[in-house]
């Protein structure tokens, strides 16, 4: 896979803006999940069976927080090593709880829309398609070493 210079420039650009308020872009980021597929609420045990508004879920805050920066990071990580790393481990939990809650394809696009969403809301005017594509190739590689995992 080749990363090239201006992608991870461009990705490493936009990590630096929404690092400045990691908690409120990373609650936006799940917000978005929900608001492009509502059932994915079921598939969050802490969302499942409560009526409380999201946002307002100290669970969700924190899992978003954990979520939204390990994709930022990993997408960093393409340039620097070549490949998305993650630990075994880390690796082998996230294929499992994504099998167990039933994770198939269509749902890694929500996910990819979502962060899409985020990254170009805060981004304002510098957000560009090309900032756009970086991001969906760093997302891919993630989602990919997921989905591997899940097998």
């Amino acid at each position: 896979m080749d990363f090239t210079e201006k992608e991870e420039s461009l990705v490493k650009e936009s990590y630096e803006v929404l690092k400045k308020d990691m908690p409120f872009y990373s609650l936006h980021f799940f917000t978005q999940i929900l608001e492009i597929a509502p059932a994915a609420k079921a598939m969050f045990s802490f969302l499942r069976d409560s009526e409380e508004i999201p946002q307002n879920n100290p669970k969700l805050k924190a899992h978003a927080l954990k979520v939204f920066k390990m994709t930022c990071e990993a997408a960093i990580q393409l340039k620097e090593k070549g490949e998305v790393i993650i630990s075994e481990t880390t690796l082998q939990y996230l294929g499992s709880v994504h099998l167990r809650n039933g994770v198939i394809d269509p749902h890694f696009e929500v996910v990819k829309e979502a962060l899409l969403r985020t990254v170009k809301e805060g981004m304002g005017e510098k957000w560009s398609e090309e900032m756009g594509n970086a991001w969906t190739k760093a997302y891919h590689h993630l989602a990919s070493a997921i989905k591997a995992e899940m097998k």
